[in-house]
């Protein structure tokens, strides 16, 4: 059976990060939520998804496909689940399309109502969790972990752990093969799991509060103190003071500065001494700028702090008001607070912004991946192309004010 990860509508209300990827790319937790559903079913998936990132995240159809919504955080009931319906069955959770296995393919996601509606239902009873709104990616984080980190360490033992190390709730530590945690760090786990991944490093003198996913191949520098649930992502590199904040993959926040209840893309970088604040002085509930809606949008939530989108970066003392959505691409610097919600390839701060041009943003895009020995496909640079067109008018009304 050929299994195909869909996306759906909630996809415009996970902006920025649904302009670079299908929501199956989104970490959340240890894993994304591709890797999450591939490591349960044993087998590798495609992606079923917008137009223009339909070339970057290919689509691979067979005869007989399994269609699985990727904002549903997998577990091993629904995997069995959706791994038993039958051709013309689908798997629901009242209105929530889990999965389907129509008799005939689905060539967008325009089309996915229409066949499945026919389909035959199959009902979950047990709670689905899945992603709804942005926030949800810091939010979930704390439950994400805590059954990733169940799920990749049963069965298995632990690096050991170095000397000099002070670790309180040992049986929750896993350190995966290279993993490091140098002297002079303490680690309390009994607050949440902490997972070090493959060639990772905890620096000297870190103090780290679980639950915490330090990802292969990322670094907590010397004298970091990080609260969780707090996620790592692979190759990221991360520093000063950090509580409750996802970052996706190679992004760096190497210096002093807080970071809370924030989301943090690929390939971001936060200047020394960056700060965000993620409580309004008076206590308020917290809304953000839904770029999708253009709108401004009540979370819910009391603390929100950061949200960037890949490519994005942030000069020296930058400070962030609480709730900010920061698109692809920005370049972000000055003093003061710059607006809450700023365009993907805007540069400029609190002074006043212009458009970053393209071939600019390209160019530092393919010097930071250089960094890490990777760079843009003709792919990319396609999807880059065409989130620049389609965010001008924003960049436009945020230049004229």
């Amino acid at each position: 059976m050929n299994i195909i990860l869909f996306d759906t509508e909630v996809r415009n209300r996970l902006l920025p990060f649904t302009h670079t990827r299908p929501i199956a790319d989104i970490r959340c937790g240890i894993l994304t939520m591709r890797e999450r559903w591939e490591h349960l079913l044993k087998q590798p998936t495609s992606t079923l998804t917008t137009p223009h990132l339909q070339e970057v995240f290919h689509l691979n159809n067979a005869a007989d496909n399994l269609y699985i919504n990727g904002a549903v955080f997998a577990t091993k009931a629904l995997c069995a689940a959706a791994l038993q319906l039958q051709g013309g069955e689908k798997l629901v959770a009242g209105e929530m399309l889990i999965a389907a296995r129509p008799v005939e393919t689905i060539h967008s996601i325009e089309d996915i109502a229409t066949v499945t509606a026919a389909l035959k239902a199959v009902t979950v009873e047990d709670t689905i969790s899945s992603l709804q709104h942005v926030w949800d990616i810091f939010s979930l984080n704390d439950a994400a972990i805590r059954a990733d980190f169940e799920l990749l360490t049963a069965g298995r033992t632990s690096a050991a752990i170095p000397e000099g190390v002070t670790v309180i709730g040992k049986e929750n530590l896993f350190i995966e093969a290279g993993g490091v945690i140098q002297p002079g760090s303490i680690i309390n786990a009994t607050t949440g799991p902490v997972y070090v991944g493959k060639d990772a490093e905890i620096m000297e003198g870190c103090m780290v509060r679980g639950p915490l996913a330090l990802c292969d191949h990322a670094a907590i520098k010397m004298g970091a103190k990080i609260y969780g649930a707090t996620t790592i992502g692979p190759g990221c590199k991360t520093g000063g003071e950090i509580n409750n904040t996802v970052f996706f993959a190679n992004s760096n926040k190497g210096h002093d500065g807080y970071l809370g209840n924030a989301i943090i893309g690929e390939w971001c970088n936060l200047g020394a001494d960056t700060n965000c604040s993620n409580l309004k002085n008076n206590y308020d509930e917290v809304k953000i700028w839904d770029e999708y809606a253009n709108k401004s949008v009540r979370t819910g939530l009391t603390f929100c702090g950061l949200i960037m989108g890949d490519h994005s970066k942030a000069g020296i003392n930058t400070m962030f008001n609480t709730g900010t959505v920061v698109g692809v691409s920005a370049n972000v610097y000055g003093a003061g607070f710059p607006e809450k919600f700023i365009p993907s390839f805007c540069w400029g701060g609190a002074d006043g912004m212009t458009s970053y041009r393209l071939d600019r943003a390209m160019e530092t895009a393919d010097r930071m991946m250089a960094r890490r020995g990777k760079k843009l496909t003709d792919a990319e640079r396609k999807m880059y192309s065409y989130i620049f067109e389609q965010t001008a008018a924003q960049r436009e009304i945020f230049a004229n004010g």
